[in-house]
């Protein structure tokens, strides 16, 4: 969820029969067909063997024969004598590029489970290079914006005037692209390339939101997935105002879990060795910034932007901590203008990236229409979860006056998959726990792996060789673990980072290539 413009999470809670009922006439319905994808060169240092190419679908797949947009894809081909098919991958968001992760993924598995399979990589309906393309509000997060925290009418009124304006600016430009993007309209996008890829099943990795998008195409068409994993996995039952308020909880407590390793790293950061107080003079920068900038470019806004990626990835603390330690103890701004730049600013991809998960999440389920109950949800959860929590609300408060029509979240129970198999860190801030453990009751059949004690977003393929063996097994034949408690297997967690100071300075460039690609806030 929540990709920082690379992305967070309608209305009370979810009860069963509020869902999107999905008859099976609508994905028995079949579809024009789609012309095979040409695919053409386009390997890069890094992968040399990638292939582009594209996709027609759809704009309104009830009306197959209307109006066409255009889905970029990236292929790493297979090279084993047997193919397993295609696997598709997503970063999550939504909003984010996959076109970059089939060469992560291909190079990253083992190499005879990579050779068995053509990695798929695409930009989803909205995103990138796939066409139309949106941007609603170029600059939209141009530094400085105001407070978060509506501690005043005023700071109040300025927050809702900027997200009253990107969602009316939205609806100008885009009237008659945004009933179409949505989480189930990306799914059947889906089936759309498997169609163009020539194939009777696929196989489909997705982290984040893009385990969401996952057990939507598997609810549509269960009998079309080979293989399924799902990576750090959204709560389906919360889509997505109750996600939203459960994640700040999360987040919270790995912003706390950031301050007590500052803390036992004393020796390299002079901020002391008591996590609370650590944590004190953290939200006393963060009070000096909202009345001075950083360089004229970060306050208290563009603070939180900078440290909320720490909440997804722990290879960021050394470099988050270093601007930390240099502003408290030498008053020196350089270091968090650079940390900024590097982790919270926003590019012109950041701006569509946004755009789409806007668009996506606010039609795809119900968000409430009263700012007052924004106002008293989110002071309520104020009290216990200080860190990020306006910001987040603001990232999705353009949801409140969205101007289309929404639908009901999907229910994704099924028990006509083939075993499908689940990946969930105890402390992911991103998508907590319980995401997992509800998505394992709810797919029949799925075993379930966590790492327990991790708080890493996107836990595969990043350098914990428990986790990876799961998945190259289950990629190689189908294998999953089985037990007889919530998880079915268990891994211990990736170690946490040193500081840059020493010589163990860095985490793993696979963690960290991974991370990139994932983005934040999805």
């Amino acid at each position: 969820m929540r990709t920082r413009a690379a992305v967070l999470c309608a209305a009370a809670a979810v009860v069963a029969g509020s869902f999107t009922a999905l008859p099976a006439t609508a994905a028995a319905r079949a579809p024009l067909q789609v012309s095979p994808v040409t695919w053409r060169k386009c390997g890069t240092a890094d992968y040399p063997t990638l292939q582009c190419g594209s996709v027609r679908a759809p704009l309104d797949h009830r009306n197959p024969r209307g109006k066409k947009i255009t889905l970029a894809l990236t292929r790493v081909p297979h090279t084993a004598a047997v193919s397993q098919g295609p696997l598709l991958v997503n970063p999550g968001g939504p909003g984010g590029s996959g076109l970059g992760l089939a060469g992560f993924v291909a190079s990253t598995l083992p190499k005879k489970v990579a050779a068995q399979y053509d990695v798929i990589g695409f930009d989803p309906r909205g995103v990138g290079r796939s066409s139309p393309s949106i941007d609603c509000a170029p600059g939209y997060f141009e530094p400085v914006r105001p407070d978060p925290v509506p501690a005043t009418p005023a700071l109040e009124q300025a927050n809702l005037k900027r997200v009253r304006s990107f969602a009316a600016a939205c609806g100008k430009k885009y009237a008659n692209l945004l009933p179409y993007l949505d989480t189930v309209s990306t799914a059947q996008d889906l089936d759309s390339i498997r169609q163009a890829l020539r194939v009777r099943r696929i196989s489909y990795l997705g982290y984040s939101y893009g385990t969401y998008l996952g057990a939507v195409y598997a609810k549509l068409h269960p009998d079309r997935i080979h293989r399924l994993v799902l990576d750090s996995i959204v709560d389906p039952t919360g889509v997505w105002y109750d996600d939203n308020l459960r994640q700040d909880h999360a987040f919270n407590d790995r912003h706390r879990a950031l301050m007590a390793w500052i803390a036992k790293y004393d020796s390299a950061y002079g901020l002391g060795t008591d996590p609370e107080k650590v944590e004190a003079k953290w939200y006393a920068m963060r009070a000096a910034l909202a009345k001075r900038p950083a360089g004229g470019r970060v306050g208290a806004a563009e603070l939180e932007d900078t440290f909320v990626p720490g909440g997804y990835y722990n290879g960021y603390w050394p470099y988050l901590a270093e601007a930390f330690s240099a502003y408290v103890n030498g008053g020196k701004t350089a270091g968090l203008v650079a940390a900024y730049r590097k982790f919270g600013a926003v590019d012109a991809s950041g701006d569509n990236g946004y755009s789409v998960y806007a668009a996506v999440q606010c039609r795809d389920s119900s968000w409430p229409r009263d700012w007052n109950q924004w106002r008293k949800d989110n002071w309520a959860a104020y009290e216990k979860a200080p860190f990020m929590l306006w910001n987040n609300a603001w990232y999705n408060a353009a949801c409140a006056y969205w101007p289309t029509e929404t639908l009901q979240p999907v229910d994704i129970t099924n028990d006509k998959l083939p075993p499908v198999l689940l990946f969930q860190a105890t402390d992911d801030a991103a998508t907590p726990y319980q995401g997992g453990v509800t998505v394992h009751r709810l797919l029949a059949g799925s075993s379930l792996v966590v790492e327990q004690g991790g708080g890493n977003h996107g836990i595969t393929l990043s350098g914990n060789t428990c986790l990876d063996a799961r998945l190259a097994a289950y990629l190689t034949n189908g294998t999953v673990p089985r037990g007889e408690g919530t998880a079915d297997a268990v891994c211990r967690k990736t170690p946490d980072p040193k500081p840059l100071t020493t010589k163990a300075a860095s985490t793993s460039s696979r963690g960290s290539a991974l991370h990139r690609l994932l983005g934040f806030r999805g």
